[in-house]
């Protein structure tokens, strides 16, 4: 008995290191974050909304009715504007809502704010709040919501927040708390990602240190973020900058350990 108690003492250190860093839950602090300060441009005139900011662009009639758009995370878009300085949203997939929103100017037109809620495909629906600074003024005879806007602070249910992360050898394994799920190999091809808002969302991973992990996703077959994540010695805190090839944006985030 002591002996076989000697073994499995000795053999516990050696599980322990054997444990990536990067496993368990992590949960985003906003306010350690540090957001791109890329603007978003978009504008309502003549009865058109135009997001010039998105990738792609598109331009759908601002009637309140259901428009088709190409290359979203959804495929129908709902624009109104109920008043001058109100903006309401609501986006579909497949005839299914997955987002609302509405956006409201400030009376002295400096900020934006935007609340809404998300549908995930396999989560509970999340409430967010967003704040954003007017960067310019939209063009000549639109609407006073126009313009560029830069995000300030961002406000999000838990479950928007949340990853939890398991590290097998090669496999690496995550779950958002939005429902997000795969499981790829380190150094291999691109593996699936189930409960994206995108059909053919798929995803690839590099390991490049003992605390460093590199998360490529793609969508249509091209890059669209590419995650450098890094782990602190400690293992308390998760840095994530993330890339987003398609709009030039790059944001960090910071995760702490639950």
């Amino acid at each position: 008995m002591k002996k076989l108690l000697c073994i499995a003492v000795c053999l516990l250190p050696a599980l322990l290191y054997a444990q990536s860093p990067f496993d368990g839950t992590w949960k985003t602090d906003m306010s350690k974050s540090k957001l791109s300060p890329k603007p978003n441009i978009f504008s309502i005139k003549g009865g058109m909304f135009d997001c010039e900011s998105c990738v792609p662009k598109y331009s759908v009639k601002a009637d309140g009715k259901d428009q088709m758009v190409k290359g979203q995370s959804f495929d129908t878009i709902a624009v109104q504007a109920p008043d001058p300085n109100t903006v309401k949203i609501t986006v579909k997939n497949d005839g299914k809502v997955t987002g609302e929103s509405t956006r409201m100017l400030s009376s002295d037109g400096k900020t934006l704010t935007i609340t809404g809620k998300n549908m995930p495909p396999n989560g509970q629906p999340v409430n967010y709040e967003v704040k954003l600074t007017r960067v310019a003024k939209g063009p000549a005879g639109s609407t006073p919501t126009s313009g560029s806007w830069r995000v300030e602070n961002v406000k999000q249910d838990d479950p928007a927040l949340t990853t939890t992360w398991k590290v097998s050898g090669d496999e690496v394994m995550m779950t958002s708390g939005t429902g997000e799920s795969w499981t790829a190999k380190a150094g291999g091809g691109d593996a699936p990602v189930k409960g994206s808002y995108y059909k053919d969302e798929t995803v690839s991973v590099k390991k490049l240190g003992p605390h460093e992990m590199e998360v490529t996703y793609h969508r249509d077959g091209k890059p669209f973020t590419i995650e450098k994540m890094t782990v602190s010695a400690d293992g308390k805190k998760l840095t994530n900058v993330v890339e987003n090839k398609w709009n030039g944006r790059i944001s960090t985030y910071v995760d702490e350990k639950q």
